[in-house]
This record gives C-alpha cells, sequence and structure tokens, in this order.
C-alpha cells in the first residue's frame, strides 16, 4: 500500500543509488526528492547501476529519475541539480518527511544534521569507508543526533585522506538498502530500528555487523537529552 510520504536523498551516488533503488521498488511512497550538483562520470559507472556510458555528463538526479520511472511509474520524482548549501537547505528539507544522507562530505552532513533538527524531520545518516560503514536514524528531540558523536566536522586534511582511502562498492549499497528501510519505517508510520542506535558493518577479515545504543549528549544543540529528562520527571510527578 502507497502512503503519502515523501523522502529525499541527498546525494546520489554510493549510498544514494542504492536507497533509491530500494525505495522505488518498495512502491511504498508517494514523492521522492534527489539532490545532487554533479554530472555523471566515468568513474560511477562500474558501481553506481542507474547510469550508462551515455550518460556521462549528464546531472545525475536527472538519469536517476529517469531509471527510477520506469521501475515506479507513479512515482512522483523530484530533481534538485544543485548542492545543498546553507541558503536552500532549510527550504529543500522541510517540504519532507524524511531525509536520507547519501554524501561523502562530512560538511554536508552536519548541516542535514543541524536544518534536520531545526526543521523536525527526522533522517538517516550514513557512511562508508573503504570496507566498513555505518547507519544511524536521528529522530529530532527523541534520539541522538550526529553532533551528539561528533561536536564538529572533522578537518579538511582528515578527510581527504579518508577518500583517498576509497570505498567498497557492496559495503555502499548495503549501507544505502538500510538507510532506505529506515526511511521506509518512517512511511509506514513505525519507529525505525536505528533511532538511537548506531549499526557498524565491518568487513575486514571476519565480516561482522554490531549495532550499539547511542545516548542524547547532554548540552547538545539537539536538546534531546533535555526534552528526554523534562517528560522523565513529568511522568514520575504524574504517578
Amino acid at each position: 500500500m502507497r502512503s503519502n510520504k515523501s523522502i529525499l536523498i541527498v546525494g546520489v551516488g554510493g549510498l544514494g543509488v542504492p536507497a533509491a533503488l530500494a525505495l522505488a521498488r518498495s512502491h511504498a511512497i508517494a514523492r521522492l526528492g534527489l539532490s545532487d550538483p554533479e554530472p555523471v562520470e566515468v568513474s560511477n559507472l562500474h558501481r553506481q547501476i542507474f547510469y550508462g556510458a551515455g550518460d556521462i555528463g549528464r546531472a545525475k538526479v536527472e538519469a536517476a529519475a529517469r531509471y527510477l520511472r520506469q521501475i515506479d511509474a507513479e512515482l512522483k520524482i523530484d530533481p534538485h541539480p544543485i548542492p545543498l548549501d546553507a541558503n536552500n537547505a532549510r527550504q529543500i528539507i522541510a517540504g519532507y518527511d524524511f531525509v536520507i544522507d547519501g554524501t561523502d562530505d562530512p560538511p554536508t552532513k552536519f548541516l542535514i544534521n543541524d536544518v534536520a533538527l531545526a526543521s523536525d524531520t527526522p533522517f538517516a545518516y550514513g557512511g562508508v569507508l573503504a570496507m566498513s560503514g555505518q547507519a544511524m536514524t536521528v529522530i529530532p528531540h527523541r534520539s541522538a543526533c550526529i553532533r551528539c558523536l561528533f561536536e564538529d566536522a572533522p578537518d579538511p586534511a582528515e578527510v581527504a585522506s579518508c577518500r583517498e582511502a576509497g570505498i567498497l562498492g557492496p559495503i555502499a549499497g548495503a549501507i544505502g538498502n538500510l538507510q532506505a528501510h529506515e526511511a521506509l519505517a518512517i512511511a509506514r508510520e513505525q519507529m525505525p530500528a536505528l533511532a538511537g542506535n548506531i549499526l557498524t558493518y565491518d568487513a575486514v577479515s571476519r565480516p561482522r555487523i554490531r549495532i550499539t545504543g547511542v545516548s542524547p549528549r547532554r548540552g547538545c544543540i539537539c536538546g534531546a537529552y533535555e526534552d528526554l529528562a523534562r517528560k522523565d520527571v513529568q511522568a514520575q510527578a504524574r504517578h
């Protein structure tokens, strides 16, 4: 059954492509937003199945939208062929019920976090490095946010070093698919499994999956710690 929910994917690459594919195949949402300023490049073709040689130079969001419409013709798709930045993030994110972070840029991840909190929009964080990946869902004022774990974005030199390590396509596919399932939980008005939990997948040596509970940090800008403490006091007062 199709809900009237809308999902935004920021970054239509290693994470965003499998997430978008899973959402389209579910036939469960009404509208899908795709935000990415980049064109299709040769380096995308071997692991991002939306794109073929004929798409090189075309905006990723347009090529992806065409591919997805063949899977779910009833799905309304909004291409945003622009970078998500401080000037447009609030307007774009506020138009959706859930956001999937498919970016590889830490400042953009923190921007998504901060704007999603301000607009009360839940989102799924995702990250992949070499042969490992992470995912966590943030429910504003109810679960820990990215800044509860990392107060600030990493140093640019550290980011450059991480990008040199590259990513393994199947790891990104698994994390992106997981993010889509978190979005579908919201579409079905269920609590996502990774709200308040971070999943880590490590494929080095012996593959393993670990889920760790994450508590809100006192004093974080998300205010989840204080909101939950206030609710506990009110619940105790009622009893």
